[in-house]
């Protein structure tokens, strides 16, 4: 008979089904099968979820940085001028910017004036880095010109201030209202360096999505920013845009070359680099730390299987002398420990990605229950909690609960194959 069965046998999975479903009176252990069901589900539930949270994070994070600011910045080193000062102003900005927009690969260049000032409205004050830039290249900004939550008209540039949500706040300030911008190194006198004032209607409030972009980035039009710092004629930097922002750092060595023997390039990886390794680094411990969960939760199936062993030794006496080989016991069993795995598996991933696609009424409503505040931008810089479901991940938690659930069953299916039916016969 055992030569004619094929593995896996209709009566194989009969068998597995009724010791599942087995009442504990009956000598099943359905008891310890649900309570191995529901582990191996909120293990994978809870792996699911942390995976899905971490890349949302990761992608926002990086969305962010992408989106708001350059993809590379182009500077010159610094030089001394003819009177003997310091200086790492651009004189041909113009003309770098047409050079490195000429690259293959950049998408758009702009010349950037910045300086750090203090900005007052109505006694509030707040410290803010202006960046004055043409209009024509804020346009090109994603998350500034494009803003969800912007309000003012973005057209008017030239006649006023943009200013992020969180200076807004901060100073109170709204569209229309006038605020004014201190810098300590204003027009030069016979008596020194005085102080420079001057006051800017708003005329469009931005957010960035990251808390520290809306807290302390203002934009002045170009022309302005070059008179209000004392930059007649000259920028600071060439900010880059580039067609494929991820392959940043091929495209340092062709920038450096356009731009010439001066300039240095500084990228986006480079100012965000080391969170983003450590974001990895995190990951991969979160993932090993979780992956213990689910080990621990599978090892639970074998505590049932080797309970239901012990419970059917009679049964399993009764279907070896019947004719049954080593084999369909071991499959038998190996069925019953392994649909536990699938069926909790297939829970998990499903309540897994039901949180991550519907993490935001659920997060609304933990705030809610919470009393507010359980998200703080200020420290986590950006505003929501985001959660971005990959099949990659998906596929990781599947392998990981299946395999461990697979591996696990083989034990106690073995000792129940290898059990001798005459002993197991020999009290009943």
């Amino acid at each position: 008979m055992s030569a004619k069965t094929p593995p896996f046998a209709a009566f194989e999975w009969t068998i597995a089904w009724r010791y599942l479903r087995a009442r504990r009176a009956e000598g099943g252990v359905s008891v310890m099968t649900v309570i191995s069901l529901v582990g191996v589900a909120l293990a994978v539930f809870a792996l699911i979820a942390t995976l899905a949270v971490r890349s949302g994070f990761r992608s926002e994070f990086v969305d962010t940085i992408l989106g708001s600011n350059a993809h590379a910045t182009v500077y010159y080193s610094t030089s001394v001028t003819e009177n003997g000062q310091t200086s790492r102003t651009i004189d041909d900005f113009a003309d770098l910017a047409e050079r490195l927009a000429a690259v293959p690969g950049v998408v758009g260049t702009a010349p950037l004036v910045k300086g750090q000032v203090m900005a007052t409205s109505d006694g509030r004050n707040a410290g803010v880095e202006v960046f004055g830039i043409r209009y024509d290249d804020l346009l090109t900004i994603p998350r500034i010109a494009h803003s969800d939550r912007a309000r003012g008209d973005i057209t008017r540039f030239d006649e006023g201030i943009a200013i992020g949500e969180g200076v807004a706040r901060e100073l109170q300030a709204s569209v229309g209202d006038r605020i004014r911008i201190i810098s300590p190194e204003g027009a030069r006198t016979a008596f020194g360096t005085s102080p420079r004032v001057n006051a800017y209607e708003v005329v469009y409030i931005f957010s960035a999505g990251r808390y520290d972009i809306d807290r302390t980035r203002v934009y002045l039009p170009f022309t302005e920013a070059q008179s209000f710092f004392n930059r007649d004629g000259v920028a600071d930097e060439i900010e880059v845009m580039l067609e494929r922002p991820e392959d940043v750092e091929s495209m340092v060595y062709p920038l450096m070359q356009a731009a010439g023997p001066r300039a240095m390039v500084w990228t986006w990886r480079d100012s965000a680099g080391s969170f983003l390794r450590a974001l990895d680094i995190e990951d991969n411990v979160m993932f090993i730390i979780l992956s213990i969960l689910v080990l621990i939760a599978a090892m639970n199936i074998i505590s049932g299987l080797i309970m239901l062993v012990k419970n059917k030794g009679r049964d399993i006496g009764i279907l070896r002398t019947m004719g049954l080989s080593e084999g369909s016991i071991l499959r038998v069993f190996f069925l019953c420990g392994s649909l536990v795995g699938v069926v909790g598996t297939g829970i998990g991933v499903i309540a897994g990605c039901l949180f991550a696609l519907y993490i935001d009424p659920i997060f609304g409503f933990v705030n809610y229950l919470s009393g507010g505040g359980v998200w703080d931008a200020s420290i986590r810089g950006i505003y929501a909690l985001p959660a971005e479901l990959r099949l990659v991940d998906v596929l990781k938690a599947v392998s990981l609960s299946l395999g461990l659930s697979f591996i696990v069953t083989i034990f106690p299916a073995r000792r129940a194959a290898r059990m001798n039916p005459v002993e197991a016969l020999r009290y009943e």
